[in-house]
């Protein structure tokens, strides 16, 4: 089920989320066994790697296809996407090899500014694309985002939640603050941590389905697209709303 919650933020800088845990004790000590790793956040589109990108969504288990069902990922249509997006958002970060090391990254070893030692520098070339994360706008009134994700074993160290930074920062500085997101259910409590909420006009989202037919095989509508046909998923209106009274539009 997808969820259309907006942004309750104005001008927020900086922007942060709120800890989505709900005092977890497990969640928490994750956290602190689990250190960050280096990580590079790249706003580059030229950064993406298309057949890079297709494997993230399947190690999240997310499919840029809502229409039709699917798991197959056309690198085609995902680079069109990508490329149309207004705002992407890649996380780039150094996975440690058998040795202990980060492979590729090489560690600096000099000392900064207040002797401070300088962390290993990722790239898009050295570094594995474990977060990803795009937004869609008219670059004038409304966004919204899509495609939030985190490969699994990176989840809860605050990945999510930077590309969600990032993108509502360069959104907010094109004078943008009517942002939804397009999530999930389980989806919801994440975004509502990063300051989202229920719509405050009470609007939500509605998927076109009036050439829609029903199957009552399977229970699902079958919808045509111009020459194909799309798979949905069956409606959960009640038969008493699946027919609403007629609106002068």
């Amino acid at each position: 089920m997808a969820i259309a919650i907006r942004s309750a933020n104005r001008v927020i800088f900086p922007i942060r989320c709120n800890n989505i845990s709900s005092g977890n004790d497990n969640d928490k000590r994750v956290r602190k066994n689990k250190p960050l790793p280096p990580i590079l956040v790249s706003t580059n589109p030229s950064h993406i790697n298309i057949h890079t990108l297709s494997n993230l969504y399947l190690s999240c288990n997310h499919s840029p296809h809502r229409f039709p069902l699917s798991n197959d990922i056309d690198p085609r249509k995902l680079a069109v996407a990508v490329s149309h997006s207004s705002v992407v958002v890649s996380v780039f970060a150094a996975v440690r090899d058998s040795s202990g090391g980060f492979g590729g990254v090489e560690e600096e070893r000099e000392k900064g500014l207040w002797g401070r030692i300088l962390p290993a520098v990722v790239t898009s070339e050295n570094g594995e694309l474990v977060g990803f994360g795009r937004a869609v706008s008219d670059l004038g009134l409304t966004a919204s985002i899509h495609d939030v994700m985190v490969i699994p074993s990176l989840r809860r160290l605050g990945i999510g939640q930077m590309v969600v930074q990032r993108i509502l920062r360069i959104l907010i500085n094109k004078g943008i603050y009517d942002i939804s997101a397009l999530c999930s259910e389980e989806e919801r409590l994440f975004f509502a941590a990063c300051g989202f909420g229920d719509d405050l006009l009470g609007s939500t989202t509605m998927m076109y389905t009036n050439t829609a037919n029903s199957n009552s095989d399977h229970d699902q509508v079958i919808t045509r697209a111009g020459r194909i046909l799309l798979v949905a998923p069956p409606s959960r209106l009640s038969p008493s709303q699946k027919q609403p009274p007629h609106l002068a539009c």
